[in-house]
């Protein structure tokens, strides 16, 4: 986009910015800038956004900024921050619906108040609503599509759908259209059906679901949560890196943690995005080498090198 097209935006409500900083909208700390970074004020102010934008021009979507890596030149094209704290979540018909920019623990919480079981595993991931539609989050034994009734998408021309699961190929952390392709729309809202459950039973679980993340996991430094999906049979990713004696491998301050191994830290946010990379490759290289076992990423790595 050019420097003179945003008179295309004028009548916007939300937060435009131009060679934007990424990485404060990281988890992990890192990453270079956006060429253009929008913070709409609601979804038809994102539809208005959206149909402004010059077909060619490249969007992405940032929740809550885990399970991304940005590399340190930057996106192009315009980023799109959909994290709403104030995003709206109510229950109908049996149904509980939750806008895209909501945090998963947020819609956790209120899925046990309004006594919905099997909602909990929500609380143990790290993003938003519309994060984990877009790669079928899940942990504790949950995912997130096993629970979807149906979808509400923004299209690149400014248009709203809804759509059911019965749309979409759904699988181990991944979700695309049905004919395979990469998905051609934005998440903005859902639709949830959980069984009937006891309310303060579900707030029991989520709390020691919390207990045991917070034992588990390096959450007091920048991380981007679990990096490696878990192979299909077999050990755990963090067990195949551990066993290859691959904790602590550091670069520039960057490090596998010591508490999990399937997670990379960045302390003070001190690295960059181009050493996460490095750990990530190195870590493959090694579990094939050592174990014969291909990990593939679950974190998803965006933007272009410095």
């Amino acid at each position: 986009m050019m420097m003179h097209e945003p008179l295309a935006f004028r009548a916007l409500r939300g937060t435009l910015a131009r060679n934007a900083p990424l990485a404060r909208h990281t988890s992990w700390r890192a990453g270079g800038p956006a060429d253009l970074l929008y913070a709409p004020a609601d979804r038809d102010d994102l539809a208005q956004f959206l149909r402004g934008l010059p077909a060619a021009t490249p969007v992405t979507v940032l929740g809550l900024g885990s399970n991304v890596l940005i590399r340190d030149g930057g996106i192009r094209g315009a980023v799109v921050l959909m994290h709403n704290p104030g995003g709206a979540l109510a229950v109908a018909d049996g149904l509980v619906y939750a806008d895209a920019g909501v945090a998963c623990p947020k819609l956790a919480r209120f899925a046990a108040m309004h006594g919905c079981a099997e909602a909990e595993f929500l609380a143990g991931i790290p993003g938003t609503v519309g994060g984990a539609l877009a790669m079928n989050a899940g942990c504790y034994g949950g995912e997130t599509w096993a629970h979807v009734a149906r979808v509400e998408m923004l299209g690149r021309d400014g248009t709203f759908a809804v759509r059911t699961p019965a749309d979409f190929a759904i699988g181990y952390r991944s979700v695309a259209t049905r004919d395979g392709a990469p998905l051609d729309a934005l998440f903005t809202a859902a639709w949830f059906r959980f069984p009937v459950g006891d309310a303060a039973k579900a707030r029991a679980r989520i709390k020691a679901l919390l207990a045991q993340r917070i034992a588990t996991q390096p959450l007091a430094l920048p991380n981007a949560g679990s990096v490696f999906r878990n192979p299909a049979e077999g050990k755990t990713a963090a067990q195949l890196i551990q066993s290859c004696g691959l904790k602590k491998l550091e670069r520039n301050g960057v490090r596998i943690s010591e508490k999990h191994a399937n997670f990379i830290v960045n302390p003070g946010g001190a690295g960059r995005a181009a050493d996460i990379e490095w750990l990530i490759g190195q870590v493959q290289q090694k579990v094939e080498e050592f174990k014969g076992v291909q990990l593939v990423t679950e974190v998803k790595i965006v933007g272009n090198p410095a």
